[in-house]
């Protein structure tokens, strides 16, 4: 019989950055970057129909079979909580969970630049933060999130899906919507939040023209807004970004990201080294008159010709 309580306690125990439920195979965690075959029977359908039913309420049953997809966490007492992705494939029901850390964790175990926490300071303008899946860009974004939020007095406002990272309220206050539970989508939330007088708007994920639109407004009308992408290096994102919207209005685009622009951090995860644990590797370029101006003209393998 498949027991969830010791896949988890076995991906625990062997610090697995992620589990893997898929049928027709047995049950694969990834640790150091690596997919590993765990020691269990190969899963059947009522397995992970199982733990669907498990992690979900009836509210996002109903939307997983809507949709074929959903992201979700899922809080256990033994475990703690897990990020859970759910999707359909032939038919079937699949899970990829990602453990979320009760705590964040200290900024000198990340190893993440001061140029790039400095960047908690800023009142408006964008920020980009870059990389591939398992990057650790969700974990950045909450430290920058947490610092802002222990040393100013604004108004956060996130918008997530899911919520990982719980923020209590310190000097500043803590807004966190989750989309499809607190809110219908990431563009929506965005109109609305500028409706609610925020200082700092943290989006999870800039993946769509609409959600570009609404990032760059909301950084063009005073906000600080802090948002992830998927790209493999900053001039790399720049260029997805323009490239959500369909050539006639790429020039617009292209403009409206000069203007609000701040820093793009891109970081990428290393490779285990001698038995060494992996760690990230950040590369941080900062907008000014070069860029922006290149940026305008959509010459942006330029930039990594400049001298910054």
């Amino acid at each position: 019989m498949f027991e969830l309580r010791e896949i988890l306690l076995r991906a625990k125990n062997e610090q697995a950055s992620d589990i893997h439920l898929a049928v027709g195979i047995p049950p694969k965690m990834r640790i150091d970057g690596k997919l590993v075959t765990m020691n269990y029977p190969r899963l059947l359908p009522t397995d992970t129909l199982e733990v669907l039913l498990t992690v979900m309420n009836e509210q996002q049953r109903d939307k997983f079979d809507e949709t074929g997809e959903f992201d979700l966490t899922f809080a256990t007492p033994e475990f703690g909580r897990y990020r859970v992705s759910a999707y359909k494939q032939r038919g079937t029901v699949s899970l990829a969970l990602r453990p979320v850390p009760d705590k964040l964790p200290q900024v000198d175990s990340l190893g993440i630049p001061e140029e790039v926490m400095e960047l908690a300071q800023l009142e408006q303008g964008l920020v980009l933060i870059v990389g591939i899946g398992g990057s650790g860009r969700t974990t950045t974004q909450a430290v920058l999130v947490d610092r802002i939020n222990q040393t100013r007095e604004v108004h956060v406002i996130t918008l997530e899906d899911p919520i990982e990272f719980v923020h209590h309220h310190q000097i500043a206050m803590v807004s966190q919507r989750e989309i499809g539970t607190d809110t219908s989508s990431v563009s929506s939330a965005i109109k609305a939040a500028m409706r609610e007088d925020p200082d700092v708007i943290m989006i999870g994920d800039l993946n769509n023209k609409e959600v570009a639109t609404g990032v760059m407004s909301a950084a063009g009308a005073g906000c600080m807004v802090l948002t992830a992408m998927y790209g493999s290096g900053t001039v790399d994102a720049l260029e997805n970004l323009v490239g959500l919207y369909p050539p006639a209005e790429q020039s617009r685009a292209r403009n409206r990201l000069a203007d609000v622009l701040v820093a793009v951090i891109f970081q990428k995860m290393s490779k285990p080294v001698d038995g060494q644990p992996r760690s990230v590797r950040y590369e941080i370029l900062k907008s000014n008159h070069e860029i922006r101006k290149r940026i305008r003209a959509g010459k942006f393998q330029e930039i990594l010709d400049l001298e910054l």
